[in-house]
């Protein structure tokens, strides 16, 4: 008993200790790679802007065709009668 105690403090002792290490600092980005990250950062802000426009045009579609459909007089969603409910858990089934 007496071991198993003292194997988890030590344990917990040395898993302590490794958790305040801290890892080294990254190296510093030479021109090139900043550069290339620069382009991947314009890149990436052009193919953002095209989807936000993307979207627009989505949803001003979505919206013309549901102010055409409210003009016709249609309903976009359909209303189903709701379903039987189910009978009770544990409650007695008759023949």
């Amino acid at each position: 008993m007496k071991r198993a105690l003292i194997a988890a403090v030590l344990a917990m002792t040395l898993g302590a200790g490794l958790s305040w290490a801290k890892l080294p600092a990254p190296p510093a980005q030479t021109d090139e790679q900043k550069a290339v990250a620069e382009a991947a950062k314009a890149k990436k802000a052009e193919a953002d802007k095209k989807d936000a426009d993307n979207l627009s045009k989505a949803q001003d579609r979505a919206a013309e065709n549901f102010k055409r459909n409210q003009a016709r007089g249609k309903t976009t969603a359909t209303a189903k009668a709701p379903a039987a409910a189910a009978p009770a858990v544990g409650a007695a089934v008759s023949k």
